[in-house]
């Protein structure tokens, strides 16, 4: 039998191609540059701050000493959080749908010293990687999918998770909303894919009707803003 067009694997899948044909082919090196601390333009500067911010958040919100936990990053990008993790002690696998990125990645970790505690694969973060983890962050990288496929997304990695998870969703404000019709106005260059901004309380009716999610309440949650960067941080810990 043949999924339909609107089915939400499909929809996964779609926007997934997507995803992955914009950051490792057409803004693969524009990302390595907003990952780094070489100059950039105002815009994207704005954008390096606000994901600055969120790492650290992120971070704060894991155990400073993470000697003996595996943590999986998914959609780590150029490897900021999982390095950073890695420095506190812990296993990681991290995973990306660009092979470039991954690239940068395992560059700037083997510049670290941490390359030998990181496990970096290209693919699917859906994909199950082997074992269990302790802690699972997806940061920015389910802003992408609408409300629901990203509260299945959510509930397919709690499956593999002992401890938390946590993520990012794009909260659906006025002010959002404005950015993103400026935004247009823009180069390509300066755009990543269309986000799917969504009310926290449609996120949260979601999550709480995923039955793979029923062993799972809200944990902390947090929003930062930086110019055109705009996201929250939410965590979901054991019942």
């Amino acid at each position: 039998m043949t999924q339909s067009a609107t089915s939400p694997i499909t929809t996964y899948e779609t926007r997934r191609g997507e995803i992955e044909a914009y950051f490792d082919r057409t803004a693969a090196v524009t990302w390595q540059r907003l990952t780094s601390d070489v100059p950039v333009s105002g815009i994207r500067a704005t954008v390096r701050a606000g994901r600055d911010r969120m790492r650290a958040t992120l971070l704060s919100w894991l155990p400073e000493d993470m000697t003996g936990c595996r943590l999986f990053d998914a959609g780590c990008g150029t490897g900021a959080l999982a390095i950073a993790a890695a420095e506190r002690g812990a296993s990681v696998v991290a995973i990306d749908l660009s092979p470039t990125l991954i690239g940068f990645a395992r560059e700037r970790a083997a510049s670290s010293g941490v390359l030998d505690r990181i496990d970096f694969r290209a693919g699917d973060m859906l994909a199950p990687p082997p074992g269990r983890f302790d802690h699972i962050v997806a940061m920015d990288a389910l802003i992408h999918y609408r409300g629901p496929d990203m509260a299945s997304m959510v509930a397919s990695l709690a499956a593999r998770a002992d401890r938390s998870i946590m993520f990012t969703y794009a909260p659906r404000t006025p002010a959002l909303t404005a950015m993103h019709a400026i935004g247009r106005l823009f180069p390509r260059a300066d755009r990543a894919p269309a986000i799917e901004p969504i009310h926290g309380t449609r996120l949260s009716a979601l999550l709480s009707n995923a039955p793979a999610l029923s062993g799972w309440s809200a944990g902390r949650e947090l929003r930062i803003t930086s110019g055109f960067y705009m996201s929250c941080a939410k965590e979901l810990v054991p019942a």
